[in-house]
């Protein structure tokens, strides 16, 4: 049965005894619903209107698996807007579901603690050969044992054709049929829960797809031309008609919430969701799925704004969110990692000194002139707490966006590429990795989409004038070599070949993952640090970095060097133990172990280390 608190109002929503049809459809003079039950031929049923541009007719006899349509002023049909299925994709009728006919077995379910998640993204058609919800179940064990706490999918409602990162979805309310559909998403949950991972889902609110968007006909009051985004008219949350693109937006959160029981939310572009009213979308989504006992769902933005309003309480001026992407720490690593200073990274000098700012401060710009982003950027969040900054070294965008979607384990050297995870995954900022890094896939992740006609070929011209004004491209020949969205073959090099994770440098790698990660639960230095922001002491020298925590457990250090062996002073040290080592030969590794004699640490090169010390 649905949760008390939450009656949805839009769609098909189903009762035994009768099923209420209802949709927001000011535009069309006359609105009939055409229902298919079973083999039966169609019923065309007049949508009377009851208020403010809303048609709702409640019809007996209807049974889940029927399907139905609306046909407006005469044409059509069109799928409903607010569908929870798509058997037939986006272009196709609606289907109506039972929400709570599913039989969870995840009684026992208690979400973990924000501060101490740990979260893999993961997007479903490419995480398995398969492609599909129930196929990645068969990962969940594994992942739990590695020390994953939550997996974040990537978008899941929605899109047309056979295979889209997800950020082109229209039917906001349908997950995807070629992954599963509506039953598939609710096994994995409850099958996540009963592993032991919360499941964070991708939402996308600051636009439409591209194709199978038909809202429009219902209403011009979904999207606004009032603001520029680069995939589209943005949504319309001030303008004339936004109360009703509001509650739209609300009901689809919360429908997530309680009829597929999601833990949590990353919102995607949240620089690009745009509102004047006196109660931003973001804070009132943030309201609407809080329950009666003040819990709710965990919420992380993406955006490079570096704004810590998005984590301010809302009574304080914010949107009540718990964290967001911060991408300032990738930007450091990755320059570090790579002399690549183009594009959206020129403002970054690639030191390790930049690193050290970045994850003291949570931010590295705090208001400077970024050269990558061509004008100031971002504000301080000094006070914020270390669980409110998500962190990666890689993640759908960083390695997608790229011409030919390599991994940065690919790129860099494997040595750096090892330093790097250890520190990341010992910081007190909630650490993200993205599908395969556990085990160094060498697959790619490349853009791929599946559109039809003109669309399927701008879309192919587009990804090649992006990169056209990179001096890599100038030559006509090296443009046509980036791989085509629309070839099928693009995809099918993306997906994942798990067999790498159990033997060789996959194997090892996902060890020092597993260390890491347990190292992260355990350490009392670590745990204070993610329940308060105590300060986090950093030392650059060259291409070395001396990262100090102090808590009242005591001191612990991450140090991580990724140029030729260095010796390096630790402030306070007198003895401390090596507890792990990037570099150890059960990791892949050279062996050449790290010592401390003294007072000063010797690393060797390329390598990162922890170190602890008790009161």
């Amino acid at each position: 049965m649905p949760d008390s608190t939450y009656a949805p109002t839009l769609g098909a929503i189903f009762h035994p005894e009768a099923t209420t049809f209802r949709v927001w459809a000011p535009k069309p003079r006359t609105v009939v619903l055409i229902l298919v039950h079973g083999d039966e031929t169609e019923r065309r049923l007049p949508m009377p209107e009851v208020e403010s541009g809303f048609r709702e007719l409640t019809v007996t006899g209807v049974l889940p698996g029927d399907r139905y349509a609306y046909e407006l002023d005469g044409s059509g049909p069109f799928p409903d807007p607010c569908s929870r299925s798509q058997p037939d994709g986006v272009h196709g009728f609606s289907e109506v579901v039972d929400p709570w006919s599913f039989d969870w077995r995840d009684k026992q379910w208690t979400r973990p603690r924000f501060p101490d998640l740990v979260i893999y993204e993961a997007h479903i058609g490419t995480l398995t050969r398969e492609g599909t919800f129930d196929s990645a179940v068969a990962l969940f064990e594994q992942l739990v044992d590695m020390g994953i706490s939550a997996i974040e999918l990537m978008p899941v409602a929605a899109f047309p054709g056979r295979w889209n990162w997800g950020y082109d979805g229209v039917s906001q309310f349908a997950p995807v049929e070629v992954y599963g559909g509506s039953e598939g998403l609710r096994r994995l949950v409850d099958a996540a829960h009963q592993a032991g991972l919360a499941v964070i889902l991708d939402v996308v609110y600051n636009h439409f797809g591209p194709a199978g968007n038909y809202t429009g006909l219902y209403s011009d009051g979904y999207v606004t031309d009032r603001y520029p985004t680069p995939w589209g008219q943005a949504m319309n949350f001030d303008g004339p008609g936004s109360e009703h693109t509001r509650a739209f937006f609300r009901e689809n959160l919360r429908h997530w919430q309680h009829e597929y029981r999601i833990d949590g939310f990353r919102f995607d572009a949240t620089h690009a969701i745009f509102d004047s009213s006196p109660v931003h979308i973001l804070a009132d989504l943030s309201a609407a799925v809080e329950s009666s006992s003040g819990e709710r769902p965990y919420l992380i933005a993406e955006s490079h704004e570096n704004d810590p309003r998005y984590v301010a309480a809302r009574d304080e001026g914010g949107f009540g969110f718990d964290a967001l992407w911060a991408d300032d720490f990738h930007h450091t690593i990755r320059t570090v990692l790579q002399n690549e200073n183009d594009g959206y990274l020129r403002g970054y000098d690639g030191t390790a000194r930049s690193v050290g700012h970045a994850l003291r401060q949570g931010f590295l710009y705090e208001g400077q002139f970024d050269l990558g982003f061509g004008a100031h950027r971002g504000k301080p969040a000094r006070d914020v707490p270390w669980h409110s900054f998500v962190y990666c070294i890689q993640n759908h965008d960083q390695v997608g966006n790229r011409p030919f979607g390599q991994r940065l384990n690919v790129t860099a050297a494997q040595a750096d590429f090892r330093a790097a995870t250890l520190l990341m995954l010992l910081l007190p900022q909630i650490p993200m990795l993205f599908q395969g890094q556990e085990f160094l896939a060498s697959e790619p992740f490349l853009y791929f989409t599946d559109h039809e006609g003109d669309l399927g070929r701008a879309v192919t011209e587009g990804r090649r004038r992006e990169f056209g004004a990179f001096r890599a491209f100038s030559d006509p020949a090296s443009i046509l070599a980036i791989p085509d969205p629309e070839d099928e073959a693009t995809f099918l090099r993306s997906i994942l070949d798990h067999d790498d994770a159990a033997y060789g440098l996959g194997q090892l790698a996902r060890a020092l993952h597993k260390e890491a990660l347990s190292l992260r639960a355990s350490d009392p230095v670590l745990r204070e640090y993610r329940e308060q922001r105590l300060p986090i002491f950093t030392a650059s020298r060259g291409r070395s970095l001396v990262v100090r925590f102090e808590a009242k457990s005591g001191t612990r250090w991450i140090v991580v060097n990724f140029g030729d062996a260095v010796s390096l002073e630790l402030a306070g040290a007198k003895a401390p133990s090596i507890e792990l080592q990037s570099n150890e030969g059960r990791f892949g590794g050279n062996s050449v172990g790290a010592r401390f004699a003294a007072g000063k640490l010797q690393l060797p090169a390329h390598s990162s280390v922890f170190l602890s010390e008790w009161p």
